[in-house]
């Protein structure tokens, strides 16, 4: 059983892109909200159904089916009602891939509460700014040797948050969330829709993130109670889950891509989710855990495919994977072609912001095309424009844009909180800048270039990063690089490489020699990097990007 029929009208297995583009329609009811429209229905028509497969590294295990997780969810909605929490109050969650999780994103849609995800990686510096930016009431965390300690060192220059939640035992200044929870009376176990004042509205901000911030500080994007639904086309039509089977999306729950891949679309679709809590990406492990569970479909960043196709998958049972998807950064065909090789498998790139659901794709009845981020997505009009309007012609490079003139589609964010003009230049034309650059290819397909921060301009060319680390990471010795503009009284800015080596290789002249040469077989003279940085590690945001920014200021 799923509920795709209940929110995709006259709904039927579409037989290519061309007729899902045409007959996808979204079905959206009045007052939305996932928790009792879709967790508490599967309750009541499904209860056995599998939802939840979670383990961690220590062997603990958790299965949970739906009739649980409504339980679960309605108990923590009282808990967090008797602790102050309701409707439009902010809830940070710091839960790594904590079970919990699952307990209190759905529990604060019942409320009405605003949950604001964020990562167990926060300094101290960033738990006081998001606190504050956003008025957090409550955080809710766990134990795992500093997190807890960063939110106290934070807490005296918080004034808005009122309550501490660890899920995992006792710590003085902390509520135990476990054991509060053991103690609620089984009426606890009911949490009936709110009415009234109380009730959920469409309209409603219902989940708040933080951007990356790859420059400047990160805004707060909204998304109102609509948006899970706008993730169908993410899980069932990208994804390609399959009913009762099992899903896994590397991510951790404090960056937008985790309700990508962890929850919304995919239980909608009737898939299970499994979540591997790891502390640190392992493939060997990592495989294991597919092969144990019987994962059926996969999706991660490019920096986790590239640490797995160096491994031998030929000693891992796979049989039970079916589909894998990529997103995050755009893909370069050498992770493409060596994951096929050694798993018979393609990879379906995909591409989207915090700000949205799955905007583009390669989905069923495509092609991939490696380095592609695929068409439009179902329930959006993404266009290649130029400067002045006018949509791109193949090869002609321009923005990715999002058409707004029929209204904000359903998956969009709402708007940036508490900046009214961000989100009137964001939202109030008849175009959404995405800030990302791209082109067409002559089959109509979309080809990512770069954020517009970040494309290099040389000697009168416009350089795409992406293009010329495709190329150097096609050398064996490249594990992960990034290429920016450096500063050029001749040429306004030279290329520059900065590269994680493979281990195994050392930084060596002859080394820096053999990239650039390998680099000037594969790629036009003027793309060629001047420049060679061996680097132990890239700096990145806290949820993996790249921050070329900041190479760029240090370089200055």
């Amino acid at each position: 059983m799923n509920l795709l029929s209940a929110f995709i009208k006259d709904y039927h297995e579409f037989k290519d892109y061309d007729d899902m583009c045409a007959n996808y329609k979204l079905n959206i009811p009045e007052n939305f909200n996932y928790a009792y429209d879709v967790i508490d229905r599967y309750a009541n028509e499904a209860p056995e159904k599998r939802a939840l497969v979670w383990c961690n590294d220590e062997g603990e295990e958790h299965i949970y089916n739906f009739k649980e997780i409504s339980i679960l969810t309605q108990k923590t909605a009282h808990f967090l009602k008797q602790n102050g929490i309701k409707k439009g109050d902010v809830v940070m969650l710091v839960l790594r891939r904590r079970y919990e999780f699952w307990f209190f994103l759905p529990a604060l849609h019942r409320i009405g509460a605003i949950a604001c995800p964020a990562t167990n990686q926060l300094l101290k510096d960033d738990i006081e700014y998001r606190c504050n930016a956003a008025d957090v009431k409550m955080i809710v965390s766990f134990d795992d040797g500093h997190v807890l300690q960063k939110v106290e060192s934070a807490i005296p220059k918080c004034p808005s948050v009122k309550k501490l939640v660890n899920v995992l035992g006792h710590r003085e200044g902390w509520i135990d969330f476990h054991a509060e929870l053991d103690a609620l009376p089984d009426s606890c176990s009911s949490f009936p829709r709110p009415e009234g004042e109380a009730a959920t509205h469409n309209s409603d901000t219902m989940l708040m993130y933080f951007t990356s911030g790859t420059s400047g500080y990160p805004k707060m994007v909204m998304h109102d109670f609509t948006y899970p639904l706008a993730h169908i086309v993410t899980a069932k039509f990208w994804q390609n889950v399959i009913d009762d089977g099992l899903h896994i999306s590397v991510a951790e729950t404090g960056w937008g891509k985790a309700v990508w891949g962890k929850i919304y679309g995919q239980w909608i679709a009737g898939t299970a989710v499994f979540v591997y809590d790891m502390f640190a990406f392992n493939p060997d492990l990592f495989f294991k855990k597919i092969s144990h569970y019987k994962v059926s479909t996969f999706c991660a960043p490019p920096t986790a495919y590239r640490f797995l196709i160096r491994e031998d998958l030929s000693k891992y049972d796979l049989s039970s994977l079916k589909y894998c998807v990529i997103a995050g950064e755009a893909m370069n065909s050498e992770v493409y072609n060596k994951f096929l090789e050694k798993t018979g498998i393609k990879i379906f790139e995909g591409y989207g912001q915090t700000e949205s659901t799955i905007l583009a794709g390669t989905f069923p009845g495509m092609d991939p095309k490696p380095g592609s981020m695929g068409k439009s997505a179902p329930g959006y009009d993404v266009k290649i424009l130029t400067p002045d309007g006018k949509v791109c012609e193949p090869l002609e490079s321009g923005s990715i844009m999002v058409n707004l003139k029929n209204g904000k589609p359903a998956g969009l964010f709402s708007g940036y909180y508490r900046n009214e003009e961000k989100t009137k230049a964001a939202l109030g034309g008849d175009w959404y800048d995405t800030g990302d650059t791209a082109y067409y290819d002559d089959d109509g397909y979309i080809w990512f270039v770069g954020r517009n921060d970040d494309l290099i301009k040389s000697s009168g060319f416009r350089i795409s990063p992406f293009e010329v680390e495709s190329v150097l990471q096609q050398h064996p010795s490249v594990l992960e690089c990034a290429v920016t503009g450096v500063p050029d009284p001749k040429r306004g800015q030279k290329v520059k490489a900065t590269i994680v080596l493979t281990k195994g290789y050392e930084p060596t002249k002859e080394l820096d020699l053999e990239l650039k040469t390998f680099a000037k077989e594969n790629l036009a003279l003027y793309k060629i990097p001047r420049m060679i940085e061996f680097v132990d590690e890239l700096p990145k945001t806290i949820s993996g990007k790249i921050r070329r920014v900041q190479i760029r200021e240090q370089d200055k």
